[in-house]
């Protein structure tokens, strides 16, 4: 039977108001994990326009994977990931060379033995989790779509100041803020502000990677698009696509990534991930980029894939730039008023904690395993911030590091940008590979491989990795060594 004191809590934390900001995955879920917990008073701030606005730069795909399910087994939405993506037990890739010539195959990557993981477009998802919100949760939760936080001051609680896409500026107050709101977080920064005992608690910490720094850009393609010039062949939704460019000229080499969707009837996105110094961002027009796309994928029939508008587009899209392993010490601020029972607090989940490129498929789903983590930490706190805030980053932090040094070294070779440095990396890979095969005592798997089984914690899985690459140096000496013995005993006799 409930205790009295355990009643006045449940009754506090229920009456408090909670601003998140930003409506993407780790804002959706942060608001359905309150909501569920009994938090009555939730507002959600999305600059976007709607939870399936289409941004044709940013339309990336995600694979929830087993951790990321970790959140929809909360909520008990794991079946609708069904609905929406791609199994990865199901991945075919076909790669499609300058000749026309195709090869598809299953991808040797992924690991049968973990719990199957899905692909879908981004906007798929958050839709998901918006209509999730829409069906059960509208009284709980409210989300204010085209409106930005411009301004957060400490007050008696904490006073966040919006705008809407007409210049509105509204006013609201909350007990718990959480800021969901991308590695440029204004959450963030504001709390850099004012946390003054600590200067670089909320700096990011950089960490240098070999995908660091590699542009992208986006070609929206229309549904089942002809793959050659005959017209005979058409792209399968569920099939990924490696396209490969007919320039040899390192400068001038381009490829198009497709991953796999569910509905055959969504656009496809194909991206284009380049070294920042080739030529596809040094034109200037459509013609321009006309004419290079005509001429780098001569297996394609460009003038019935690319309409004029995706053309125009593609030329005045400025693309973006893969980000640099980064993460904060800072996960979380607490605010206690003079003379006053209460507190009010701050926490940080998802990019604007933690963020890097896509090379191991981690930023939703280290997103997503943040929201249970503080779920977690609420639940063991009783919901009293005081408390679960520090548990919270406590219990999340030693992750956060470890996960940013695993997306240094997890997969940063995979889109060729050094052919000779790629080949490299993939005998380091095979040598991790066979050694844990046949000596799994001493030796872990790649990091790739790790990462996929969500029983393990990233820290888990950093100690795992150091202590192999230590082994490989022990082994390597010890071959020199053997090499060194068995020269001098030839020399000798």
């Amino acid at each position: 039977m409930p205790t009295e004191k355990t009643l006045a809590s449940e009754i506090k934390h229920t009456e408090r108001s909670v601003l998140i900001v930003g409506g993407g995955p780790a804002g959706l879920a942060a608001a359905l994990m309150l909501a569920k917990r009994g938090w009555t008073n939730i507002t959600v701030l999305e600059k976007r326009a709607a939870a399936d606005y289409y941004e044709p730069d940013k339309s990336f795909n995600y694979l929830i994977d087993g951790r990321g399910q970790k959140f929809t087994d909360f909520l008990g939405i794991t079946d609708q990931l069904t609905e929406i993506g791609v199994p990865n037990t199901e991945f075919y890739l076909t790669r499609i060379k300058p000749d026309g010539s195709r090869k598809t195959a299953k991808l040797p990557t992924i690991n049968p033995n973990r719990k199957t993981a899905y692909w879908m477009p981004r906007r798929a998802f958050v839709s998901m989790l918006y209509q999730e919100i829409v069906r059960h949760w509208s009284d709980q939760i409210t989300v204010l779509f085209n409106t930005n936080c411009v301004q957060i001051n400490k007050t008696a609680k904490l006073e966040i100041v919006a705008e809407d896409e007409k210049g509105t500026v509204s006013k609201f107050v909350a007990d718990l803020l959480v800021g969901c709101d991308g590695v440029n977080s204004i959450v963030r920064n504001t709390l850099k502000e004012w946390d003054k005992s600590i200067s670089d608690k909320f700096e990011m910490k950089y960490f240098p990677s070999a995908s660091s720094g590699l542009r992208y850009k986006v070609l929206s393609l229309p549904p089942n698009f002809p793959l050659d010039n005959t017209d005979n062949e058409h792209a399968v939704c569920d099939m990924a696509y490696a396209i490969h460019g007919a320039f040899p000229e390192r400068k001038r080499a381009v490829s198009l990534g497709i991953l796999p969707i569910k509905n055959p009837d969504e656009p496809r996105t194909a991206n284009i991930i380049t070294r920042p110094n080739n030529a596809v961002w040094e034109l200037k027009n459509s013609i321009e980029v006309y004419n290079f796309f005509e001429k780098a994928f001569p297996q394609l029939p460009i003038n019935q894939i690319l309409s004029s508008e995706e053309i125009e587009r593609f030329a005045l899209s400025e693309g973006g730039y893969f980000p640099i392993p980064q993460y904060c010490s800072g996960l979380q601020f607490l605010l206690t008023p003079a003379n006053t029972n209460s507190s009010a607090g701050v926490v940080l989940l998802g990019d604007a904690i933690h963020c890097f490129p896509p090379d191991i498929g981690q930023g939703v789903n280290s997103a997503l395993e943040d929201v249970c983590v503080l779920n977690q930490a609420l639940s063991k706190s009783n919901d009293e911030l005081d408390h679960a805030l520090p548990l919270y980053e406590s219990l999340r932090l030693p992750d956060t590091e470890a996960l940013v040094r695993l997306a240094q070294i997890g997969y940063p070779w995979q889109y060729n940008q050094a052919p000779l440095r790629s080949k490299l990396w993939n005998i380091n890979f095979l040598i991790r590979l066979l050694l844990s095969k046949l000596l799994p005592f001493i030796f872990s798997p790649p990091a790739f491989f790790l990462i996929q089984n969500n029983q393990l914690s990233y820290k888990e899985m950093w100690v795992m990795v150091q202590r192999t690459t230590k082994s490989l140096y022990v082994l390597g000496l010890l071959l020199i060594c053997g090499f060194l013995v068995l020269a001098f005993r030839t020399f000798v006799n």
